[in-house]
């Protein structure tokens, strides 16, 4: 092994200022990236959302009468998930009765909504 001193093969810079130096010369882009991720430009911001009004609650509608609907409707669905499951096997049936128990406990928390809209 030579006997030379291997400190003179390297830059005897101090290395944060070498990272320092190197990160300003990359000062343009990493803004550029960070502004594109911040702060994307027009095309890619999130737009306003607007609803469809195909299919639309009536505005006047009242709490009471949204909540019986809703429970209506719920039940129905857990009907035809019950009656959909029985004609499966295995885990496809497990599948939909998950399903209908789902249904089960919103319609139950609609019926308790319901409750406290109009105590009987």
């Amino acid at each position: 092994m030579e006997n030379d001193n291997s400190d003179s093969k390297f830059n005897k810079a101090n290395p944060d200022t070498l990272c320092t130096e190197e990160l300003l010369k990359d000062r343009e882009a990493i803004k550029r990236a960070l502004d594109y991720y911040l702060d994307p430009p027009a095309p890619y911001t999130e737009k306003p959302r607007r609803p469809s009004t195909m299919f639309m609650v009536a505005p006047g509608a009242g709490t009471e009468s949204l909540l019986a609907h809703a429970y209506e409707s719920l039940a129905s669905a857990s009907v035809l998930a019950t009656d959909f499951a029985n004609n499966l096997i295995g885990p496809q049936r497990h599948t939909a009765m998950a399903i209908q128990q789902i249904i089960m406990v919103a319609e139950l928390a609609v019926n308790r909504a319901l409750d406290n809209v109009d105590p009987a």
